[in-house]
């Protein structure tokens, strides 16, 4: 199954897409795509669904992020092999462990604003697994009986203030719009094998990463058993796995992200984003118009 969020920011509503690729209204069936939904036996309710009994939706619907209710939003750093040569890090010997603030996810082609005083703002587009049962002190081997499905988030990052303002990634991970999700949440039975995605984000129409999950050094189970030994996975946490090569901060000059940019990510069965980039500035000015 292919699961939505769908309609204004702070309000929507479950959704699934059919077979055609359109768009089906699931709040008559279920609250939202979140908590218990998320379970397995919640998942093998949806799937005896007919979607074409469902209400049709508009194909320009918004869509919000592809979960709803997460309280932990884990990621991790240097994942792929490609990317930490690129940046000169050496291959981490565990997973590199940090967290986005929930409030920073948003909808698959929402704005990214960037934030007041950012100089450095970068793109990553990395694979997401969201969890669907609790989770802990989990084994590798049985890790993705706790996944309830996967999609792409786009990692954006201040590299300024992720590197230059002490220690701790989380601050430059975390503005409001940093954390696009979706455009919709694949059950694993349909991803397939998670360890050969292919991936790409292009900026303006020029190709920027290229990728694979073939590359990652931690794989998602190995991933998702090693958090759980540091906390308490929830359902409808996420965990995004890390990026391949072509990030700006790689680029040489270091290349950054600008009003008016358009940033389109792919990750093959897992869909496409698209983001246009607004200055802070310009963003207030628009809400405070009412727009």
């Amino acid at each position: 199954m292919k699961l939505i969020r769908h309609g204004a920011p702070g309000d929507e509503k479950p959704g699934l897409v059919d077979a055609k690729g359109g768009l089906r209204d699931l709040s008559g069936m279920a609250r939202d795509i979140a908590g218990p939904a998320l379970s397995p036996e919640s998942l093998a309710r949806l799937k005896l669904i007919d979607p074409e009994r469902l209400p049709l939706l508009p194909p320009d619907t918004r869509l919000g992020p592809c979960v709803g209710g997460t309280r932990n939003v884990v990621a991790i750093g240097l994942n792929y092999a490609d990317h930490a040569a690129e940046t000169g890090a050496p291959i981490p010997s565990e997973p590199i462990v940090f967290n986005k603030a929930p409030s920073s996810l948003c909808g698959p082609n929402d704005t990214v604003i960037l934030p007041k005083g950012s100089s450095c703002t970068d793109w990553e587009v990395e694979l997401a697994v969201v969890i669907g049962r609790p989770a802990s002190y989990v084994h590798a081997n049985e890790a993705l009986d706790y996944v309830a499905g996967a999609c792409i988030c786009n990692d954006v990052s201040e590299r300024d203030w992720q590197m230059n303002r002490g220690p701790t990634w989380t601050k430059g991970k975390s503005a409001p719009t940093f954390g696009p999700l979706g455009p919709w949440l694949v059950t694993l039975d349909e991803v397939g094998d998670l360890k050969s995605l292919a991936m790409s984000l292009d900026v303006n129409g020029e190709r920027r990463q290229t990728g694979s999950t073939a590359t990652m050094i931690f794989d998602v189970p190995q991933i998702v058993a090693y958090c759980s030994h540091f906390m308490l996975l929830e359902p409808g946490d996420v965990i995004t796995t890390g990026t391949p090569p072509g990030v700006g901060l790689g680029m040489n000059p270091p290349t950054y992200l600008k009003e008016g940019d358009e940033m389109v990510l792919r990750i093959a069965k897992l869909g496409e984003q698209r983001q246009k980039v607004v200055a802070f500035d310009a963003w207030t000015a628009k809400a405070a118009a009412g727009a």
